[in-house]
């Protein structure tokens, strides 16, 4: 039987979390391998989440987030100070600051909500409003519709 390593499509969508808990499940795909930076997808609510990433070393000027078209990007380019640089010398450098850019598939009415930046993690809080048509509705049961409706009329 052929595995498929589903766990690049996992670590990059928001919102379709039940689809592929389903398809872990049945293939056994293990999904915990990282790139760099890493971060997590937590769900804080029903319809709620957030994505934080590990961006120690960056300052807020450094990063830029960006939706557009179901995408979430976030970028980080650390700016670098010539006067910070000229004071001192690096011996080793294990605090990686590269520049990154990660990409996250939205699933459809996934909107950002905000974003932090705290404690070197970048915070960006999600939340899955879906329009009331789309919504599920409760239909009441009643008398068939096509039956003669019996009107009761009082004489005077």
């Amino acid at each position: 039987m052929r595995q498929y390593d589903l766990s690049p499509l996992y670590r990059s969508t928001v919102g379709f979390d039940r689809l592929f808990t389903i398809l872990d499940q049945m293939s056994g795909v293990d999904a915990s391998a990282q790139t760099y930076p890493p971060y997590n997808i937590e769900r804080t609510g029903e319809n709620a989440y957030r994505i934080s990433v590990a961006v120690a070393g960056f300052s807020e000027d450094d990063l830029s987030i960006e939706t557009r078209e179901n995408v979430l990007l976030i970028r980080g380019a650390r700016k670098a100070d010539a006067a910070e640089a000229s004071k001192t010398e690096v011996l080793y450098q294990g605090i990686a600051a590269r520049a990154f850019e990660r990409r996250f598939q939205l699933a459809d009415h996934v909107q950002v909500t905000g974003a932090a930046l705290e404690h070197g993690l970048l915070h960006v809080d999600l939340v899955r409003e879906i329009p009331e048509a789309q919504k599920p509705r409760q239909i009441a049961i009643g008398t068939n519709p096509r039956a003669p409706k019996v009107v009761e009329s009082k004489a005077a």
